[in-house]
């Protein structure tokens, strides 16, 4: 039984390799011609299907939503009542249909060329009722299907699945959309939190470790333990920063026998490491980690002191 489960499972996915192979060789003018009209489309791209058709066409839909071309899905039986009210003359439809044959068809492209919507094909039959109607033909043939019975969708489906990524990815870099692009349309997901997050959006705006240039290595330490960040901006009268003082700071000034009613000017790193607002909040950490510092204060484009911020904060936010 197990050594049947495994040259099954094999061979399906042998047989659906194989028959995606072909799909690099199809690509050309009629590919072109669909990808063109995508990128030319002023509404949105509404993708059908039905059966298996429909579960990967929702999946396509949603990867060109998510990758820069407004899209959304909709049942071919739902379009007939009623839904068909969602596609406007400035839309394109990509229709997924193996056969090309649906009965559903026979209702939805008259009403399609009514409106003069522009028709995609997605299916394994351009000479089809659908391949006939459509302006381009996405082919996703097959010899064989990998069920054993050549019943169930299965290498068809992913020619299909393939098909609509290849044109989605292709499509997002002609438009340029890059990874800021999308982590607007996923700003719950980790790759949001690195790439949308400022580092004024995370650093600590108020009680901001800070003092004086003339304040005294007792003035900054008690600073220090005050705010507890393990670092106090020094800074002059405009509240530019002239130097960072430091735990470590604190520690190499008292191991030399430094007093603590010394200016902490003498006691300070001068200059040190500070972060801008408007940064990015992944490039600001990757600083940290680089500098090998826990923590830094934050200036504006002025190179005010406006904030502070540790590396705490980036992982509370889920910049890891």
């Amino acid at each position: 039984m197990n050594e049947l489960l495994l040259n099954t499972a094999r061979q399906t996915l042998l047989l659906e390799l194989q028959e995606a192979s072909h799909l690099p060789d199809r690509l050309g003018d009629a590919f072109l011609r669909a990808a063109h009209a995508i990128i030319a489309c002023q509404g949105k791209v509404i993708v059908s299907g039905i059966g298996k058709s429909g579960h990967i066409g929702r999946k396509i839909a949603a990867t060109l939503a998510s990758t820069g071309t407004p899209a959304f899905f909709v049942h071919a039986a739902e379009a007939l009542h009623g839904d068909l009210g969602m596609i406007e003359s400035r839309d394109v439809l990509l229709f997924i249909s193996y056969s090309g044959s649906a009965k559903e068809l026979e209702l939805i492209l008259p009403r399609l060329e009514e409106r003069g919507v522009v028709l995609l094909a997605m299916t394994g039959k351009p000479l089809s009722q659908l391949g006939l109607a459509a302006k381009a033909i996405l082919d996703i043939s097959v010899e064989r299907e990998a069920c054993p019975m050549s019943l169930a969708p299965t290498s068809s489906t992913v020619n299909t699945l393939m098909l609509g990524d290849a044109l989605a990815m292709a499509i997002m870099q002609a438009r340029g959309f890059n990874e800021e692009d999308f982590a607007r349309s996923h700003p719950a997901g980790a790759l949001g939190a690195r790439l949308l997050n400022r580092v004024h959006h995370l650093m600590r705006k108020e009680d901001v470790p800070h003092v004086h240039i003339d304040a005294t290595v007792m003035d900054a330490m008690l600073e220090l333990s005050r705010t507890g960040l393990g670092m106090v901006a020094i800074c002059d009268d405009n509240d530019r920063i002239k130097g960072i003082f430091s735990d470590g700071d604190l520690r190499r000034w008292l191991v030399a026998g430094g007093i603590l009613g010394a200016p902490v000017s003498e006691a300070m790193t001068k200059g040190g490491i500070t972060l801008n607002a408007e940064s990015r909040a992944i490039d600001a950490k990757e600083t940290l980690m680089k500098r090998k510092i826990s923590a830094a204060p934050v200036v504006d484009d002025n190179g005010k002191l406006v904030g502070a911020i540790n590396l705490q904060a980036f992982y509370q936010a889920g910049i890891i």
